[in-house]
C-alpha cells in the first residue's frame, strides 16, 4: 500500500538569489517525487501573513517575513509516496549548520549566525499543513 499525498516546499529567497533552485528540484526529482506544479513569485505580506499566521506574537515572526519578501521564492507542490516526511527528512534539520551531509541544508546551507530563516527550504510539517500552505500558494479557481 502507497501513501500518495502532496506537500508545498518553497525555495526560500536565499536559496534562489545562490540559484540553487534546479539542485533542490533535481534532489526531490531524484528521491523519486513528481513535480506538480510550480511558481516563481515574490510573496506579499498577505500571503506571508496568511502562511506563518501559527507564528504570529513570536520573536522570529517578523525577520522571517521580512526576509521571505526580500527576494522571489520558488513554490512547488510536490506529490509521492510520503513526501511530507521524505522531504522534510532531505531538507536537514532547519540550523544548516547542524544539518546531516546528504540533506539540502546540510550541503547547501550556510551558517548566517541567528538568521536561521535563511535556510533554503521550506517543506509542509504535516497532511493538514500541506493542504492548508497549498491552498494558499496555488490557490484553485
Amino acid at each position: 500500500m502507497t501513501d500518495i499525498e502532496e506537500t508545498l516546499v518553497i525555495v526560500k529567497p536565499d536559496g534562489v538569489a545562490r540559484g540553487l533552485t534546479g539542485e533542490i528540484l533535481r534532489r526531490i526529482e531524484a528521491k523519486g517525487y513528481q513535480l506538480v506544479d510550480i511558481r516563481l513569485l515574490q510573496a506579499d505580506r498577505e500571503l506571508l501573513a496568511a502562511h506563518y499566521e501559527e507564528h504570529e506574537g513570536k520573536p522570529f515572526y517578523e525577520p522571517l517575513v521580512e526576509f521571505m519578501q526580500s527576494g522571489p521564492v520558488v513554490a512547488m507542490r510536490v506529490a509521492g509516496n510520503r513526501v511530507i516526511e521524505g522531504f522534510r527528512a532531505l531538507a536537514g534539520t532547519t540550523d544548516p549548520t547542524s544539518a546531516a551531509p546528504g540533506t539540502i541544508r546540510g550541503d547547501l546551507g550556510r551558517d548566517w549566525g541567528l538568521k536561521v530563516q535563511q535556510n533554503l527550504v521550506h517543506g509542509s510539517d504535516s497532511p493538514e499543513s500541506a493542504a492548508r500552505e497549498l491552498g494558499l500558494w496555488f490557490p484553485r479557481g
